[in-house]
């Protein structure tokens, strides 16, 4: 099957005209998950990018063809199975869907994201990864990168940046042995298509999307750079390509010969403060936890 000529095809359900920032990866990923769910679809979304960028509005006006309802930034996954049992009440085959950032995901939204996860809702949960927050200016979120730049991780004397690693949700979620984990790329528009499709088609259990979401404002970068950031993300190991089904690990995409996370991290503002030491420690990060991706994609083979 041709992926992208049935994206191509599917209606767009993101009204023309938001606010979204130029190059914003969030608005992409809503745009497209939203063709491929089709019009079955209700959202639920948190407080956010979407709604600051007129996506989602506070009451019945909004840019989304599909019904749209706002959840507390801490609750979006029990949110999401209350929503869910409303429509089978209605007699109602309705996918939920919920889409949101890091932030209200990796961290005061974990608790509820874990809960539905244990408990295997039939939902579908997307994360766009743009590490941080974006409410009153680039905050530091459990996503964020060690050494990131952020108004609350500021660099000076003391501190260069964020001093903790970033929080791996798509391992962590993987663990939670639900229906589906999967990252996606907005660079590899086939399989970020294809994992879509999948998660859409199960008929019971929990589905976790992981997208890798560029966020110019924050990041420090170029608006039309978004979508080779992505790539190089990928291409560096540094956001790899993998999903999870029955507790197998595929690795999507092998980088044969990948690229230093130097050439990633340079284009990004939000690291110009690095040394080369900074990024050496950073390199080993990146190749120690691929290291452990690609055994357990092995030993799935294998058994």
């Amino acid at each position: 099957m041709n992926y992208i000529d049935k994206l191509l095809q599917s209606e767009d359900l993101v009204s023309p005209g938001i606010s979204a920032c130029q190059g914003c990866g969030a608005e992409l990923i809503l745009r497209t998950a939203l063709k491929i769910m089709g019009k079955d679809t209700a959202v639920v979304i948190p407080p956010g990018c979407m709604a600051g960028a007129g996506v989602v509005g506070w009451n019945f006006d909004n840019g989304l063809k599909v019904p749209v309802h706002i959840s507390l930034l801490d609750n979006t996954a029990a949110f999401m199975t209350g929503v869910k049992t409303m429509y089978e009440f209605s007699g109602k085959d309705t996918k939920v869907v919920g889409i949101a950032g890091d932030g209200a995901t990796s961290d005061c939204g974990f608790q509820s994201l874990s809960g539905a996860a244990e408990r295997g809702e039939n939902l579908i949960y997307i994360c766009y990864d743009n590490e941080g927050y974006m409410n009153t200016g680039f905050q530091r979120s459990g996503t964020t990168s060690k050494g990131s730049l952020t108004s609350t991780t500021p660099v000076g004397k003391v501190i260069k940046g964020k001093e903790q690693n970033k929080k791996d949700l798509p391992m962590i979620m993987a663990d939670h042995d639900i229906a589906y984990t999967a990252t996606l790329s907005p660079a590899y528009m086939q399989d970020f298509v294809r994992k879509l499709e999948k998660a859409a088609s199960f008929d019971s259990g929990f589905r976790y999307l992981h997208i890798y979401s560029p966020c110019p404002t924050g990041w420090g970068t170029a608006p039309e750079c978004s979508i080779d950031i992505a790539r190089k993300a990928v291409q560096t190991n540094f956001f790899p390509l993998f999903e999870v089904e029955n507790h197998k690990y595929t690795l999507n995409l092998e980088v044969k010969n990948p690229q230093p996370v130097s050439e990633l991290i340079k284009q990004m503002g939000k690291f110009r403060h690095l040394t080369e030491e900074d990024i050496q420690e950073m390199q080993k990060m990146v190749d120690r936890k691929y290291n452990k991706l690609k055994a357990l994609a092995a030993m799935s083979q294998d058994n």
